[in-house]
């Protein structure tokens, strides 16, 4: 099994920024690609942003194209989130996902806990 944690969330106010980790542990044969989703209470999860197992490719929604920066480590299945100028409207639950194969915007076999980003106006 793989396990996905997350951390980096918090409370921050509208402008502010923030940077997410999420770290793959336990048994995997190869590196994973990844990916961050989100959920706003009363919403749906939605998806964010991705990276292929390499880092050669990245996928962002247009909501956080230019605010949100996505990037891992060279020799890890470890992924990080750059957020800036954070909006109330980003407020959510953030997900880190991964699967061994790249995944783009769906798909991924595994999950994390999430962990709580709350923009305040």
């Amino acid at each position: 099994q793989v396990q996905l944690v997350e951390s980096g969330g918090g409370l921050v106010q509208a402008g502010d920024s923030l940077r997410l980790s999420c770290a793959a542990s336990g048994r995997t044969s190869s590196r994973l690609a990844m990916g961050w989703f989100r959920q706003a209470p009363g919403k749906e999860r939605e998806f964010v942003a991705a990276i292929s197992v390499s880092g050669g490719l990245t996928d962002y929604t247009d909501f956080v194209k230019g605010r949100f920066t996505i990037s891992r480590a060279d020799a890890k299945n470890t992924v990080y989130l750059q957020m800036n100028s954070l909006k109330p409207e980003d407020t959510a639950v953030y997900y880190c996902a991964a699967d061994p194969i790249w995944r783009y915007r769906a798909g991924y076999a595994y999950w994390g806990q999430g962990t709580q980003v709350t923009v305040s106006s």
